[in-house]
C-alpha cells in the first residue's frame, strides 16, 4: 500500500509564503495564514511543497487505513488562492451564499483574490470548518 504523497514536511512556513512569486497572493496568502494560525490556535505546517495545514486530526480511508491529514489549510497556487474546508460545503449553504466570488471542488475554495470576498464570511466558514472537524475526529 502506498504512502500519503502529502504529508508534513518541516520545511519553513516562512520561506515557503515569502517565496511566493505573484505579490498579491503573497499578501493575500499572509492574511489567511494569519486567520488560519488564529482561528485553530495552531501555527501552520508545511504539508508537501505547497500547502500550509493547520492542525490535524486522525481517520480511517475507505481501505482501512488510518491516516492523518491537517484541519484546515491553503495554497497560494498560481491560478488561484486555494483553501482547504475539510468537511465541504453542503452544511454550510448560507455562508457560501454570502461568501462573494468564489469557485468549489469538493474541498477546495478557489478564490482569485481576498477583495472578491467578505473577509468576515470566510472567518465564519473557517470557523464553522474546524468546529465541525474537531467535533466530528477530535484533535
Amino acid at each position: 500500500m502506498s504512502e500519503l504523497k502529502t504529508k508534513p514536511t518541516g520545511a519553513s512556513v516562512k520561506k515557503f509564503l515569502d517565496g511566493v512569486d505573484h505579490e498579491k497572493r503573497k499578501a493575500d496568502a499572509l492574511v489567511v495564514n494569519e486567520m488560519m494560525e488564529r482561528i485553530t490556535g495552531e501555527k501552520g505546517k508545511m504539508w508537501g511543497e505547497s500547502i500550509v495545514g493547520f492542525g490535524g486530526y486522525s481517520y480511517t480511508n475507505t481501505t482501512g487505513r488510518d491516516l492523518r491529514w491537517f484541519l484546515t489549510g491553503f495554497s497560494p497556487r498560481k491560478s488561484a488562492l486555494t483553501l482547504y474546508i475539510m468537511p465541504g460545503y453542503g452544511q454550510f449553504d448560507d455562508i457560501m451564499a454570502r461568501l462573494g466570488k468564489h469557485k468549489t471542488g469538493k474541498a477546495c475554495l478557489y478564490i482569485n483574490k481576498l477583495e472578491d470576498v467578505d473577509l468576515g464570511v470566510l472567518e465564519e466558514l473557517i470557523t464553522k470548518s474546524v468546529a465541525w472537524m474537531r467535533e466530528k475526529y477530535g484533535s
